[in-house]
């Protein structure tokens, strides 16, 4: 029996209109009800995720929530951090020095100071927007090099971004989790840090075992979650290699995939 499903967000929980459909609201609902634990786990802070919490009622005392690719874990209601691993300013300096290199544009997630960037873009904004969250302008070489961060991002038009990965020197791999969510975003991360490390600590913190967890993705940032969990699933909608590393593939995000998959695996 499944006891923990996690779900990533955007091309999985939601619709191509951001929309959690009424179908998929019921399943993960009944799911809940036979004492399943049902989290998010999103590339997003957690103030992007919060009307979501609300809306499928995600704020009791045992509910969880897996932000910034599981950088942070916490409990939804409390606030209480089952477990947090970020960067430091060291690191924004150095990517930030990185991105200048590549010709591409980029910001990141401080602690204190939320969405920071050197210079608004395109896609700085899209991210603002769909988190509901500001953006503040800052020179990045005044940041404090002990400064706590919790990631970076590179974001430009999907071809520009494709040949900064195309010429990503061999040590940012060694130096961190580097994740393509999007076609327009590229994540740096806590070498320590991936969405299947976010799950598989919480399965240990509620006593859950890896054959007993169903996780659903769709794109790179989720693959990791995807490989660890017993019912690894990707949607109709996922990229080529979540699909060939999951062990199930369900319909499309358009196409109620998520209640689909919990439908076959825990209600029937």
């Amino acid at each position: 029996m499944y006891k923990l499903i996690a779900l990533d967000m955007d091309g999985t929980l939601l619709n191509e209109e951001k929309i959690v459909t009424e179908r998929t609201k019921k399943a993960i609902q009944a799911a809940r009800d036979k004492g399943v634990t049902v989290v998010l786990a999103t590339g997003r802070p957690i103030d992007g995720v919060t009307r979501y919490l609300e809306e499928l009622d995600m704020y009791t005392d045992k509910d969880y929530v897996l932000s910034y690719n599981g950088g942070l874990v916490l409990k939804t209601k409390s606030r209480e951090v089952v477990c947090k691993m970020g960067l430091i300013g060291e690191d924004v300096h150095y990517l930030y020095d990185l991105s200048k290199k590549l010709g591409v544009n980029i910001h990141a997630f401080s602690e204190e100071n939320g969405l920071v960037t050197p210079k608004n873009s395109k896609y700085t904004e899209v991210e603002a927007t769909i988190n509901n969250i500001t953006i503040q302008e800052i020179n990045f070489d005044d940041i404090e090099k002990d400064e706590s961060y919790i990631k970076v991002m590179m974001i430009d038009e999907p071809e520009i971004l494709q040949n900064a990965v195309d010429n990503l020197p061999k040590e940012v791999y060694e130096k961190y989790t580097v994740v393509r969510s999007t076609p327009y975003f590229l994540e740096f991360l806590n070498k320590e840090v991936n969405k299947g490390v976010g799950v598989e600590l919480l399965a240990k913190h509620l006593g859950v075992k890896r054959e007993e967890i169903i996780t659903m993705g769709d794109a790179g940032n989720d693959l990791h979650m995807i490989e660890y969990a017993g019912m690894g699933i990707a949607m109709g909608n996922a990229f080529e290699e979540v699909k060939e590393a999951a062990n199930y593939i369900t319909d499309s995000n358009n196409e109620d995939g998520v209640a689909t998959a919990i439908e076959k695996f825990v209600l029937s």
